[in-house]
């Protein structure tokens, strides 16, 4: 039995999923003639009650989209230190947009209107870039599946309007915040510009991204995802996953938060686990033991087939998904008990 908790970026389609996309209708998507794209499309938007949304094949494509949407070379945006955007998207917002990133101290990912607030004050100097964008990243993939608190993000979005300031939400793991915090999409649709959402990591679709927002944002968005390399033709047998994955696995999402809860209460029985985070969602990130060397506790896990990733400095974490059962579960308690 191999467990993979790397990312829950690993799962496969399930019967289900594979089945909706055999059945898909399919056409050519830069001529917007996919019905299957256009309805996955359509959904989304109606889901979060945007005007209208946009099929990207990944996630980074989706987040760097909104950046080049609402900023010009030499503008600035603000994120989280510890965002995506900033840490594992390549650089691309200096790349793809010229645009500088101011890092806010938060917590876990997460900062306050307060912080912003500091941040952009002065932005007139004429020695400073133009502020144009804030983008938050929930749940946190650095701060251990975090989730914000939603009335936090409703200040940071009065000030981002107060100072027009375009709010794009990198929602990754939207979903498992939503069913975390018993939140719905709609809430969030009334609170930011642009939203991405991805369909492969707790939602278990094998790609695929949307970005929503206006119809003009979005016709706009829709050249920059040319420009990017990103436009496909018949891709609705990857939206109809995607579909699929609206519409089944959502809900489900609940038991990937237990299991990981589980997970974090077999970690703090261990003698040289130091520190288990809080867990919220999917994400269990925790810290060995001084004196424990980190990559030799995964090798020797790897060994048993036993997968997670070290984030060095004594700090690794575990994801868990769609593919990873009760079964696992247990396999999992067992090997860290006899660790």
């Amino acid at each position: 039995m191999e467990i993979n908790l790397i990312s829950d970026t690993v799962t496969k389609p399930t019967k289900g999923m594979l089945d909706a996309m055999f059945k898909a209708e399919v056409g050519d998507d830069v001529f917007k003639a996919d019905p299957t794209v256009n309805a996955l499309q359509a959904k989304a938007a109606a889901l979060f009650g945007k005007e209208a949304a946009l099929f990207f094949p990944s996630g980074t494509m989706a987040n760097q989209a909104a950046i080049k949407l609402h900023t010009q070379p030499g503008d600035k945006m603000y994120c989280d230190k510890w965002g995506h955007v900033y840490n594992f998207e390549g650089g691309g917002a200096a790349f793809n947009s010229g645009v500088t990133s101011h890092l806010i101290d938060g917590e876990r990912g997460m900062f306050t209107a307060n912080q912003l607030e500091a941040a952009i004050s002065g932005r007139s100097d004429i020695h400073v870039p133009y502020s144009r964008l804030v983008c938050i990243e929930n749940t946190t993939n650095k701060g251990g599946g975090a989730c914000w608190d939603f009335e936090e993000l409703k200040k940071i979005q009065e000030l981002s309007k107060t100072n027009d300031l375009a709010y794009h939400l990198d929602g990754a793991r939207l979903f498992n915040a939503l069913v975390a915090k018993n939140e719905t999409p709609l809430q969030y649709g009334a609170l930011f510009d642009t939203i991405s959402i991805c369909l492969s990591k707790g939602l278990g679709a094998p790609i695929g991204s949307i970005l929503l927002g206006s119809y003009e944002d979005m016709e706009k968005a829709l050249r920059i995802r040319k420009l990017f390399g990103g436009a496909m033709r018949q891709a609705g047998y990857l939206a109809a996953a995607g579909i699929y994955a609206l519409d089944h696995h959502i809900d489900r999402l609940e038991e990937d938060h237990q299991r990981a809860i589980q997970i974090g209460i077999a970690l703090e029985a261990c003698s040289f686990v130091k520190k288990v985070e809080p867990i919220e969602t999917n994400i269990v990130i925790f810290y060995t033991q001084d004196g424990v060397d980190e990559v030799d506790f995964v090798t020797k896990m790897k060994a048993k087939n036993i997968h997670f990733i070290s984030m060095g400095d004594g700090k690794l974490r575990m994801v868990t998904h769609l593919d990873f059962t009760d079964a696992m579960l247990q396999k999992l308690q067992k090997e860290l008990k006899e660790f």
